[in-house]
């Protein structure tokens, strides 16, 4: 299966160990009751959390924790497998399924059970990664399997636009704030973040010291998580980045 799970290993916030105290955290473990691995995605402001565990079988199930502890699993009907990556404040969805041809698409699943499709037209392979509350949902698409990476923002009213870092081989989208920036990576002899601001800019990411950054979401505030890898090509990270 394709994951873009650089960053899930072994997490660290990239800070200072000097300077004022930062905050504390409580760490909450859980597992699905059917899983033997866990991943967590995406969680929104009423702490619902969304993402995939892979049974015994080794087959993979997206799933829905709900702030009442319950579990609910979510597979596409007839798919091989299922993972969900993205949640608004409303209870929307979103991933990516692969089908019984393993042909990957998108998906979205709203509130009330309804459940779309999401496929860039022509694509060999789609994931849908990002949900904000407005509907605008980001991702990924791919021509073929060898093929160019290319990320999407995928309006409202279901118009899809082709998202692509200036120079780049691959783009990906991760994520989409409220007011519209977008998180993700892309690839131009080396693998860096990036952020798409509402003016249609691009900032480079870039984890000092690092061999390869991605970004896989962000907040209301600007602020962007994701994974790094070091030199040794064997020491991961997670960090987030915020604005000076």
């Amino acid at each position: 299966m394709k994951r873009f799970l650089c960053g899930v290993v072994a997490l660290r916030l990239l800070v200072g160990l000097t300077g004022p105290a930062k905050a504390q955290y409580t760490y909450t473990t859980f597992d699905d009751p059917d899983a033997v691995q866990t991943f967590a995605f995406g969680i929104n402001n009423s702490g619902q959390i969304v993402g995939y565990y892979v049974d015994a079988g080794l087959t993979a199930h997206g799933f829905l924790l709900d702030v009442d502890g319950s579990y609910t699993t979510l597979d596409v009907p007839d798919s091989l497998n299922t993972s969900a990556f993205g949640i608004n404040d409303l209870g929307q969805i979103v991933g990516e399924y692969q089908d019984s041809s393993r042909r990957r698409h998108g998906f979205l699943l709203d509130a009330d059970g309804t459940l779309t499709t999401l496929d860039v037209p022509g694509a060999a392979y789609t994931a849908a990664r990002g949900i904000n509350d407005s509907g605008q949902i980001v991702g990924a698409w791919q021509q073929d399997s060898s093929g160019q990476f290319h990320g999407f923002l995928r309006g409202v009213d279901g118009t899809l636009t082709r998202l692509d870092v200036p120079g780049s081989t691959n783009t990906f989208a991760g994520g989409i704030n409220a007011s519209g920036q977008i998180a993700g990576g892309y690839s131009n002899g080396g693998s860096h973040g990036f952020l798409l601001d509402v003016d249609g800019s691009y900032t480079r990411l870039h984890v000092p010291g690092s061999f390869s950054t991605s970004a896989y979401g962000l907040n209301d505030l600007g602020q962007i998580v994701g994974g790094s890898v070091d030199d040794d090509f064997t020491t991961i990270h997670g960090f987030v980045a915020t604005r000076k």
